[in-house]
């Protein structure tokens, strides 16, 4: 079994930064993407960023893509979501999920709230 645990979210003004990290643990052997989801309220879940873990290769949604940036450190099975020029619109529970050839794991969500 994969835990994820996420860590990193707040609340911040419009035009702030946030940094989230999502660390695996357990059998994380054959994840091959890892991935940030958010869920705003009443919204659907929808994909923000994922990237590749062997090759690096990410791929960003439209909301986010210049103000985001997806990495990961594979020797600490860590993946990071650096947030700038965060907007009222990216207030969102963001979750984080592991895909591997045994399916999808998603961690418990961290809160992200951006407001004046």
């Amino acid at each position: 079994q994969v835990q994820l645990v996420e860590s990193g979210g707040g609340s911040v003004r419009p035009g702030g930064s946030l940094r989230l990290s999502c660390g695996a643990s357990g059998n994380t052997f054959g994840i091959y993407t890892m991935s940030w989801y958010r869920q705003a309220p009443g919204e659907e879940r929808e994909l923000v960023a994922n990237i590749n873990l062997d090759s690096g290769m990410a791929y960003y949604s439209d909301s986010v893509k210049g103000r985001f940036t997806i990495s990961r450190d594979n020797t600490k099975k860590t993946v990071y979501l650096q947030m700038n020029s965060l907007k009222p619109e990216d207030a969102a529970v963001y979750y984080c999920a592991a895909i591997s050839t045994a399916g999808i794991k998603w961690g418990q969500g961290t809160q992200v709230t951006v407001s004046s």
